[in-house]
């Protein structure tokens, strides 16, 4: 899956909340929700490939409810950091039927993506692609893209956990 902040602003990055990504990781284990196999945090959007403990679980609403949990707490950094300007757009960015039901603020892109990994290889494809998007096109977060600190790509091409230990997909795909 992957989920993107607002008008693709650089929220996870200009308020250091990478660590609001790992506690909804560590959530998501803690309950029983699902486990994150894989994973790259970009300054301004996340991809996550996941292992649903229970097949009856809601995407829709995981999702949701991670990205408003996210969002209060990106809301109250940028308020601390005073960082008007943003707060402003996000404002502006709620439209008038969710600002009817209560939204102050839109952080998140409504939709997300997601795709059904259901071979090895789609799945493959799809650990290829978010591992090196740290070092393609515009982004150059690193030389190298098992140095970039917010991505599982460490832990499984040099066996070194960063930030956060995936669940790994050999135990899983056998």
């Amino acid at each position: 899956a992957t989920f993107t902040c607002y008008n693709w602003l650089h929220l996870f990055e200009s308020t250091n909340s990478y660590d609001v990504v790992y506690k909804w990781f560590e959530y998501l284990r803690t309950n029983n929700r699902a486990e994150v196999m894989a994973y790259v945090i970009m300054p301004n959007h996340v991809h996550i490939i996941l292992h649903l403990n229970d097949f009856s679980t809601d995407l829709n609403k995981l999702l949701g409810n991670a990205k408003r949990f996210m969002a209060y707490e990106l809301i109250k950094r940028l308020t601390n950091q005073k960082q008007g300007h943003i707060l402003k757009q996000l404002v502006e960015g709620v439209t008038y039927i969710d600002r009817k039901k209560g939204q102050l603020h839109r952080v998140f892109e409504s939709s997300f993506d997601a795709k059904p990994l259901n071979t090895i290889d789609f799945f493959h494809q799809k650990l290829n692609y978010i591992h090196h998007n740290p070092v393609r096109g515009k982004w150059k977060l690193a030389e190298i893209f098992t140095d970039y600190e917010h991505s599982s790509a460490s832990f499984y091409e040099l066996d070194i956990i960063k930030q956060f230990k995936p669940l790994d997909y050999r135990l899983v795909w056998g």
